[in-house]
C-alpha cells in the first residue's frame, strides 16, 4: 500500500480480551498506529472517528501522513447518551466529558490532520432496539447524514455555549476545512468543484423518523425533534 501510495484507513481498536472493554480499545490499539507508522512512514493513514483526547493526541504526534476523521455525533455524546439510549450507541462509544472537550477543540482548530467523517449508519429501528423482540444486540451506529454538515455547526455552537469553544476563532475557513477542505486535500482528490452549500439559522427540525411509503423499514435520525441549521446548495 505504501508503494502504491494508497491510504489506510484503520478502525482503531483492539479486539476483546484482557483489561480491554469499549471504553478502553481505542486507547489500546494507539501502541499498534505508532508501530505501523514507524515502519512505513510515507503510508497515509486515516485513523477513522477517533473518540478519545489520547487518539487525538496520537494523530498529533505522529508525521503528516497520519490523519484522522471525527464524527458529527461524536462531538455530542458521553458514555451517559448511549448507555441510556440505543440511537445513541455505535462503535467506537462515545468517552467522557472530557474527550468529547477534545474533540470540540479540535474541530475547530484549523488543524489539516483532522477533517469530518461521518461514518453514518442508517440501521432500522428494530435492529437498534436489539431486534423485533428487544433481546438481541443493538446494531452499532449512529444515523447522521441528512444533517451531518448542520450538526457540526450545532456541536460547535453548544462548545461555545459551555466555554468549551471561542466562537471568534471559528472562522469560515475552519468550518470550510473541516467539512471538506483538509479531507480532499489528504486524499488528494483535487480543489474544490464549483458547487457551495449555505448555513444559515433557521427553524428547520431534524425529523423524527425516516420511511418510505410502501416501505416496512424506519431509521432513525441522530438528535431527532431537534432544531438544526439549514443548508442549501448553490
Amino acid at each position: 500500500m505504501e508503494r502504491q501510495d494508497m491510504i489506510l484507513n484503520l478502525h482503531g481498536e483492539s479486539p476483546s480480551g484482557a483489561n480491554i472493554t469499549v471504553l478502553n480499545a481505542e486507547e489500546a490499539f494507539l501502541p499498534t498506529l505508532f508501530t505501523l507508522h514507524t515502519r512505513f512512514p510515507k503510508l497515509r493513514i486515516i485513523l477513522e472517528h477517533c473518540t478519545s483526547a489520547a487518539a487525538i493526541e496520537a494523530v498529533k504526534t505522529c508525521g503528516p501522513t497520519v490523519a484522522a476523521t471525527l464524527t458529527a455525533h461524536h462531538l455530542f455524546l458521553t458514555v451517559d447518551d448511549w448507555a441510556s439510549d440505543p440511537f445513541c450507541f455505535c462503535k467506537p462509544v462515545a468517552k467522557l466529558p472530557s474527550d468529547r472537550e477534545a474533540l470540540l477543540r479540535t474541530a475547530a482548530s484549523g488543524n489539516p490532520k483532522f477533517f469530518l467523517g461521518t461514518d453514518s449508519a442508517p440501521h432500522p429501528v428494530a435492529a437498534k432496539r436489539g431486534g423485533s423482540d428487544g433481546k438481541g444486540k443493538t446494531a452499532a451506529g449512529v444515523f447522521t447524514q441528512p444533517y451531518a454538515t448542520q450538526l457540526v455547526l450545532d456541536a460547535l455552537e453548544l462548545g461555545c455555549e459551555k466555554g468549551v469553544l471561542d466562537a471568534q476563532q471559528i472562522t469560515p475557513e475552519i468550518l470550510e476545512g473541516f467539512l471538506g477542505g483538509f479531507g480532499r486535500a489528504f486524499y488528494r482528490s483535487g480543489g474544490a468543484g464549483s458547487e457551495r452549500i449555505t448555513l444559515r439559522k433557521s427553524d428547520e427540525t431534524i425529523i423524527d423518523i425516516l420511511s418510505r411509503e410502501g416501505n416496512s423499514v424506519e431509521v432513525v435520525p441522530f438528535r431527532r425533534g431537534q432544531n438544526t441549521w439549514s443548508v442549501s446548495w448553490v
